[in-house]
């Protein structure tokens, strides 16, 4: 098991994106504390970093906040503002979010992640953003693009699908091999990361990863093993989305060598286990 998760207790992070006006982005984390608690109505401290050109890049925008987690453990910030922020050149260059969490409410900052930023803040820059934000939006448990809607950002128009049906019941993760992936990371999106790096390094028809890349659903080819934290949203959204899954599914996210981690709906919790037990799996997609 990696160090962080071992210090941490495979504390869930989970970021979501989106553009609003003035130019600012929104971010939720779910936090959870050295037993795996919930960390619930609680002051924490959470620094914010954009990051250009790589993920150990440039610092071109920092911000502290201490916003206070609600009774699910949630917290939510907006991000940006000023002429610091505003003044990022996204058009030209790639960047990432390093967020960075004290659950205690102070700067020891303990819980931390970055993630590249996509499409969404590309909206600031574009000179269609007033059409989108005008144009009608996507609902959860709408059926499109080969799945059902259970997430959407802000905007409406960009959100993750789960495919209607299960790709596998009772399937293993790893195939025997026992290497480590390094399929970490965590984060709406994060799962394409880590079935890419799965596949690369486990490969087996048979595995949890594969069954979700292999699918075509809709005629996509971009589906993917949910990281756990939009295993999380997902579980979150089963009834707006009207979507009923029940029963332990497994995640991308890898623990160690020989374990990884899997999501029991219903519960919102996660755990590591062998990569040769089985469990159930079930691809999402973004757009």
């Amino acid at each position: 098991m990696r160090k962080l998760f071992t210090v941490l207790a495979a504390i869930l992070l989970a970021a979501t994106m989106w553009a609003q006006a003035p130019q600012k982005m929104s971010y939720q984390a779910v936090v959870r504390n050295s037993s795996d608690a919930l960390v619930r109505n609680t002051t924490v401290g959470v620094r914010i970093s954009i990051l250009q050109g790589s993920a150990s890049g440039t610092n071109v925008f920092s911000e502290t906040q201490t916003p206070t987690t609600n009774a699910n453990g949630l917290v939510s910030i907006e991000i940006g503002g000023g002429t610091q922020f505003s003044a990022i050149d996204w058009a030209n260059e790639i960047f990432f979010m390093k967020t960075e969490i004290d659950p205690t409410g102070g700067t020891n900052y303990t819980i931390t992640g970055t993630s590249q930023l996509l499409s969404v803040p590309y909206a600031f820059h574009a000179q269609t953003a007033e059409a989108i934000a005008g144009a009608n939006k996507l609902h959860l448990g709408d059926f499109y693009q080969g799945g059902i809607i259970f997430w959407l950002d802000e905007s409406g128009q960009h959100g993750l699908i789960v495919s209607p049906e299960d790709q596998g019941i009772d399937m293993v993760w790893d195939d025997n091999t026992q290497d480590v992936t390094r399929a970490d990371r965590r984060g709406v999106g994060a799962g394409m990361y880590n079935t890419e790096r799965i596949i690369t390094k486990v490969g087996g028809s048979g595995v949890a990863a594969k069954l979700c890349s292999d699918y075509n659903g809709g005629g996509y080819g971009d589906w993917y093993l949910p990281s756990v934290d939009e295993l999380y949203f997902l579980d979150e959204g089963q009834n707006a989305a009207n979507i009923v899954i029940t029963g332990y599914y497994w995640s991308s996210n890898e623990a160690s060598n020989v374990s990884a981690y899997f999501y029991s709906f219903g519960n919102g919790t996660y755990t590591g286990d062998n990569k040769f037990q089985t469990y159930n799996v079930r691809a999402i997609r973004s757009f």
